[in-house]
């Protein structure tokens, strides 16, 4: 089941400027880390420190050949993805590809952030949105009433 919306991701190459910006908006730096099966940093920044509260990611490749390189290149900056909390990754992947969504990843990765697994999938029609399911070995939402 989704629980919410995780964060926003943003890709960049300049992840420094973005965060000066997320700043002047009002947003903190609150958690960072390096996904390495994709090459790229990832910077959290949020109006407060809970955890549950939705998040903008800032992404931006720290290794050559990132999984970032060839967007950037094609599109430059910006928004990147939109990420899900999940309490079954399995299951949820599962159920968006017999949905339509292709996925992008062979098998879920370690995220950036502790205890947090990823799986990327795309649906091209009709809104062209790269989704990202998070979950996180100890949860950090509750489900919707």
């Amino acid at each position: 089941m989704i629980l919410g919306i995780d964060h926003v991701g943003l890709a960049t190459g300049d992840a420094e400027g973005v965060g000066v910006l997320l700043a002047a908006l009002g947003l903190s730096k609150v958690e960072a880390g390096v996904a390495e099966p994709y090459g790229v940093s990832c910077d959290f920044w949020q109006f407060g420190p809970d955890p549950r509260l939705p998040a903008v990611e800032v992404v931006a490749p720290v290794a050559e050949g990132s999984s970032i390189d060839g967007r950037l290149a094609r599109n430059g900056p910006g928004l990147y993805h939109i990420a899900f909390e999940v309490d079954d990754l399995e299951a949820e992947l599962t159920r968006l590809r017999g949905n339509g969504f292709t996925p992008v990843d062979a098998e879920p990765c370690q995220g950036a952030r502790p205890g947090m697994t990823v799986a990327f999938l795309y649906l091209r029609k009709p809104a062209g949105v790269l989704v990202e399911l998070v979950h996180y070995r100890t949860r950090r939402r509750a489900p919707a009433p």
